[in-house]
């Protein structure tokens, strides 16, 4: 299979989020993109920038750091155009990358507020190359810059970045220098066609954790409620892990739990809760394995919880 890496940029309301289209908050500007065959040798390169239809002056933070005139969009093409020959370009039964998580979401939310017709069958499985790129190089955890992962690996930087084109072909030679099978083993999921069924579920395990997508709720409290939600039962053995810290709140919107698996050892669990494009809720959750150090500072969390909920 073909790899399409690409990047997008897009601008937002110049006036403010009060004033944003709801549907579009961000409008796409510009698409970029290079296509590997599966040995990393490239076969194209797609460029095209995207005349606006709503937002059609630029926002101060976005003309900053993009550089593109509005003056020079006027004679670009819509985005309908543009976005149905990428797609067309792209082919079908590809690896999607991009650097970081938002470029697919907000293609297909582009594509749906101007009526196109999504080409994607969910649940889309894409590599996001900075979630791997910390994987191989750093802690798992942080996030860092395209421009950082360039220096870290010693790239040419010959072309500036936020350029579409230019920051795909920066991210296509980060993922030539990523060992391929942690790249495939770590794919991750879109989440512009969440579940909306108990059968459209995803569940998806990976090395040292798994992730479960839930379909949507009508609300928090009840998707809180919800058994498969809640369980934690181990993804190696399948057995039911033992609960010694209940399902607790951090505050923030996330939801933590500890467990212990007779067989595997400790197990962290971790609920964060996402608003659907309907308006209803849906789970995303994590039950990685944990040493026992990591264990303690789940009960460390806990316990300053409950200590700020005494004040």
């Amino acid at each position: 299979m073909n790899y399409i890496i690409f990047d997008l940029e897009w601008n937002q309301c110049p006036d403010g989020k009060e004033f944003e289209d709801p549907s579009l908050p961000f409008e796409i500007l510009e698409i970029g993109a290079i296509k590997l065959d599966s040995n990393y040798h490239e076969l194209g390169r797609f460029h095209e920038q995207i005349c606006p239809a709503v937002y059609t002056s630029m926002h101060e933070y976005t003309q900053d750091l993009l550089h593109i005139d509005m003056e020079s969009l006027k004679n670009a093409r819509t985005f309908p155009e543009a976005a149905a020959d990428f797609l067309s370009w792209c082919g079908k039964r590809v690896h999607f990358c991009t650097w970081g998580v938002s470029d697919l979401y907000e293609l297909q939310r582009n594509m749906r507020y101007h009526g196109m017709k999504n080409p994607f069958r969910a649940p889309l499985r894409f590599y996001d190359i900075q979630k791997i790129f910390s994987i191989v190089y750093d802690d798992r955890k942080v996030r860092r810059s395209l421009e950082h992962a360039a220096d870290f690996l010693k790239l040419e930087k010959g072309e500036r970045f936020h350029n579409a084109l230019n920051d795909s072909v920066y991210t296509a030679e980060i993922l030539k220098r990523l060992p391929s099978e942690t790249v495939l083993k770590n794919f991750s999921i879109d989440y512009f066609q969440n579940p909306k069924s108990r059968k459209e579920e995803i569940y998806a395990v990976y090395d040292n954790y798994a992730k479960f997508v839930s379909r949507e709720f009508s609300s928090k409290v009840q998707a809180m409620k919800d058994w498969k939600v809640t369980s934690t039962r181990c993804f190696l053995c399948k057995k039911n892990a033992r609960r010694k810290i209940r399902w607790f709140s951090n505050g923030n919107g996330s939801y933590f739990s500890l467990s212990y698996c007779e067989e595997h050892g400790w197990l962290k669990g971790k609920i964060k809760l996402r608003k659907a494009e309907s308006g209803n809720y849906f789970c995303i959750k994590i039950l990685k394995l944990i040493t026992p150090e990591e264990a303690e500072e789940v009960r460390q969390k806990k316990d300053a919880m409950k200590c700020k909920h005494k004040k």
